[in-house]
Formats: C-alpha cells, structure tokens, sequence
C-alpha cells in the first residue's frame, strides 16, 4: 500500500514539474521596444523638508498642490523574457508652494536615466517587473514666496530611481502600469505612478 502511494505520489509530482514549465512558460521575446506614457506624480514630503530642498531658511509657506500630471517616454532593450535595460525621460509635473501675501512658487520636475529591468513572465501575455536605475533629475524653480530675502534655487542631482509594475503583451504591442519612486533628495522625493503603450520591433 505504502508502495503504490509512493509511486502515485511520484507519477503526480513528476506531472505537476512537466506541466510547469508550460503553464508559466516565458513568451519568445528579445530585441528593442518603446513607450509613452501619462499619469501623475506626488510629493512625498512635507513643507520644512521642501523648505530645505529649496533653500536653507525658506519659511512661511504651505504645500498649496503636491499632486500634478505627468508623462513619460522609454526605450527598452530585452535580452531575454526575463530581462531588459531601458532609458528614460519623465515629466515629473508640478508642485506649488503657497508663501505670504499670495505669492506662490512653482517647483517643476524632470528626469532622464537608464535603469535595469527584471521580468517574471506569468504567462504569455501577462509579465510581471521590478526595475532599479539612476535618473539625472532637475528641479527648476520659478517664483517667490513674497520674502525678499529667501534666494530660492533652482536644484539638480544624480540619484536612484526604482520601481515596480505588470506589462501586458499583445505582441507586437504592450500596456503597462507602473510606480516609480524618484529619491531625488532626502527632503523631496516624488511618486509616480504612470500608464503606458508601447510597441516591439
């Protein structure tokens, strides 16, 4: 009895391991792909940090928009279903700071990079990825907060860029949704959270 359950046991294991391979089977996939993309962006901090972001000792001023439109564009390149390098720009949008005397200032945001990308394929049409890169990032600053002596800056830097999101395939088009996090600085970090289409060649 003990040997018949070991061999049904055995023939079940050894099905379920060769129908694997097929059930999540990766799609054929490799060559170059390009996309644009729209959705919006948030700011993730709050208005003493942004104070310091802008320039030491800005004050007096409140977070009036934190939330904007945005877009962006990509070219990718896959190597394999299981992973591809991409570069980038994105539109990162607006965020608006309220000072006294209803002046206000607009800190527009920017980005261009390239990050690593890893794939899951779920299905053929169905792949799931994580993605990790570096964004050359510029934040231009127009405005004033209604204090002569606060000298607000424009700001730029180099900094890591990362993300997460699921792609479907309908080969030879793609949609994609996707969250980014742009880690420009401690004191101001953006969220992006974009819907994409794209096309391979």
């Amino acid at each position: 009895m003990k040997l018949r359950t070991l061999l049904t046991a055995s023939f079940a294991s050894t099905a379920l391991l060769a129908a694997a391979p097929s059930a999540f089977a990766a799609p054929n996939a490799d060559g170059l792909y390009l996309g644009i993309g729209t959705g919006f962006s948030s700011l993730e901090n709050d208005d003493d940090e942004v104070g310091d972001f802008i320039s030491d000792g800005a004050e007096d001023f409140d977070l009036d928009d934190d939330e904007d439109n945005g877009f962006k564009g990509f070219v990718g390149y896959e190597f394999n279903p299981y992973f591809a390098t991409e570069i980038f720009y994105a539109d990162l949008g607006r965020t608006r700071l309220r000072g006294n005397s209803d002046a206000n200032t607009d800190l527009e945001s920017s980005a261009y990079g390239a990050s690593l990308v890893g794939q899951l394929p779920i299905t053929s049409w169905f792949t799931a990825f994580a993605k990790a890169g570096v964004a050359k990032w510029q934040t231009d600053v127009d405005g004033n907060l209604g204090g002569a002596s606060v000298d607000l800056e424009d700001q730029d830097g180099t900094d890591p860029v990362y993300g997460v999101g699921a792609q479907f395939n309908f080969d030879p088009f793609l949609i994609r949704a996707e969250y980014e996090r742009y880690d420009f600085d401690s004191d101001y970090k953006i969220d992006s959270f974009t819907a994409s289409a794209g096309f391979r060649f």
